[in-house]
């Protein structure tokens, strides 16, 4: 989070992280008025850090720190070479895949999981919007909750989805899919659905951005930044993939007896045709 966010920081705030970044065993014994003092800033910038950072305080940022600290050593996020072996790509890719997931884990706030999943359980449409490889994340969102007899609609075609929004009614909810959180495209959806009271729920990667800035609700995939392949183009995807998931699975728990008769009559449906389609 601190590597993500520190050179979009006020100057201040910008001191203690680099400080944390370079000290983080010291830091995790420090008050915020000492560790104001070690890093020539104050106590009070350390609180404005921790808010910064969608933290509940220093004592929760000191927790994270010490949790890194525990980790074991471990792959950044590699990228390929040229003519690089097969067996070398299933490695790289695994690793980051693995990567991606614990990072996405560590990122999700609870209490805004919790809200996503109750407003997607009430609401009378739901409206995926992403663009480009964002996009195939909002069309696997739409076909999971399409599944469990929710509206839902997921159109790659940006001018139809401002106009599905541009009809939204009270009680729909918006879900935009952004990895940069800086998608114009996207953005410009957004700003339309708060001119007409639309929830929206954003999954962007960590930080600010425009898009996270715009949304009641905000939910974060890993902040580790793309590669030159962008083996982050599947990174990421996989970071998106799994907060949908977790947004259906939540639904699907609220609504258990509900959910397993629709998934019955939708997988009922799906072999009737292809029993259909052999004769």
């Amino acid at each position: 989070m601190l590597n993500e966010m520190v050179n979009t920081l006020p100057p201040s705030e910008r001191k203690i992280a680099k400080y944390i970044l370079n000290h983080p065993q010291e830091a995790i014994s420090l008050t915020a008025i000492e560790l104001g003092k070690r890093s020539s800033t104050s106590g009070a910038a350390v609180i404005r850090l921790c808010k910064s950072l969608d933290l509940k305080g220093l004592q929760d940022l000191k927790l994270r720190i010490a949790g890194d600290l525990q980790k074991t050593t471990e792959h950044g996020f590699r990228d390929i070479e040229p003519n690089e072996p097969i067996l070398s790509i299933i490695d790289k890719m695994t690793n980051n895949s693995i990567k991606t997931i614990r990072e996405t884990a560590e990122m999700l706030n609870t209490e805004e999981l919790e809200k996503a999943i109750q407003l997607l359980k009430v609401a009378n449409t739901v409206h995926f919007v992403g663009v480009g490889a964002s996009n195939i994340i909002a069309q696997d969102a739409q076909q999971k909750f399409l599944r469990i007899n929710k509206n839902a609609y997921a159109f790659p075609d940006i001018h139809l989805a401002m106009t599905l929004v541009a009809t939204a009614e009270e009680g729909d909810v918006v879900v935009a899919v952004s990895f940069s959180g800086e998608t114009a495209e996207v953005a410009k959806v957004l700003e339309l659905a708060k001119q007409k009271g639309i929830s929206i729920i954003s999954i962007t990667k960590y930080g600010n951005s425009v898009i996270s800035k715009i949304a009641d609700i905000k939910l974060y995939t890993s902040a580790t930044r793309e590669s030159t392949f962008r083996s982050g183009a599947t990174s990421s995807r996989i970071g998106q993939l799994q907060v949908v998931d977790i947004l259906f699975m939540g639904v699907a728990s609220l609504q258990y007896e509900e959910t397993v008769k629709y998934l019955d009559a939708t997988r009922d449906a799906v072999n009737f045709l292809s029993k259909d389609s052999k004769k």
